[in-house]
């Protein structure tokens, strides 16, 4: 069986270590930790890997946030895989920092990575890891708040963190979304 991991965040320097990019920063720890590593392939950076006897595809869609829906679409179609198996992850402004949950499905809440998901992929039926950022923001900036980075005091969690959202994209893959919600979710 095949699954597809799609890690959301921006391509660039300029968003590698923001809030935004959560999705990505767990990608690549899922990544690393099977030993596998990125390819440059049309519309996300792909890697593989076996997990057990499934095949895992994760994804990091170079198609920039507000688009994330077409790389996705995309390499469902390409690899045949049904929106099921799919786990999209996800920064979560209305959950605190330190809060992860996954989820079998649910509404866009205003992300623009799952607005374009759920307009190009079938709706809201699929599967999300939702890392916590928290909304410490001052009204109006919202914006700067997830492009900009992790504080001092989140930087010293986030390594855990990660650790503990990788194991939640494995157990998906081994033992499915309903046990890894009782089981993992944070």
């Amino acid at each position: 069986m095949n699954f597809l991991i799609v890690g959301l965040g921006n391509v660039g320097r300029e968003y590698e270590d923001t809030r935004h990019n959560i999705g990505f920063m767990v990608a690549d720890a899922l990544v690393k930790q099977a030993d596998a590593s990125f390819a440059t392939l049309k519309h996300a950076f792909v890697a593989d890997f076996k997990q057990r006897n499934h095949h895992v595809y994760v994804i990091k869609p170079t198609t920039y946030m507000n688009l994330s829906g077409k790389a996705m679409n995309y390499w469902m179609q390409e690899l045949k895989i049904p929106l099921e198996n799919v786990l999209v992850i996800v920064d979560d402004l209305a959950i605190p920092f330190g809060s992860l949950k996954i989820k079998p499905k649910g509404s866009s809440a205003g992300h623009n990575g799952l607005k374009s998901i759920e307009s190009l992929c079938g709706g809201q039926q699929y599967a999300r890891l939702k890392f916590g950022i928290s909304d410490d923001y001052p009204k109006g900036r919202q914006v700067d708040y997830v492009l900009g980075s992790f504080t001092k005091d989140e930087q010293l969690d986030l390594p855990a963190l990660i650790d503990h959202a990788v194991k939640m994209c494995q157990s998906f893959v081994n033992i499915g979304l309903q046990l890894t919600m009782t089981q993992l979710n944070k």
